[in-house]
């Protein structure tokens, strides 16, 4: 009775200690079933985010407030 119950704890920490692990192996990674359609949407809005954050970042003198490198930026994300 002992050593089964002993083995049984033992078990129980073996699975804890490698949960990570065991996670890993059995459960699906939800970015590796996007469509196309979802990644495209989803860099979508990450242009469309970081191009709100440039224009929030304008301010009243419109163009002038932003440096070269967030103009270029800006550029870039406008040509997509």
């Amino acid at each position: 009775m002992n050593t089964i119950f002993i083995g049984l704890i033992i078990l129980v920490l073996i699975v804890f200690l490698m949960r990570n692990t065991i996670k890993e192996k059995f459960s699906t990674d939800k970015t590796k079933n996007y469509t196309i359609d979802d990644r495209y949407n989803a860099a979508k809005r990450e242009r469309e985010k970081e191009i709100d954050h440039l224009l929030s970042k304008m301010g009243k003198n419109g163009i002038d407030d932003l440096n070269e490198k967030d103009r270029k930026r800006l550029n870039e994300l406008s040509q997509k």
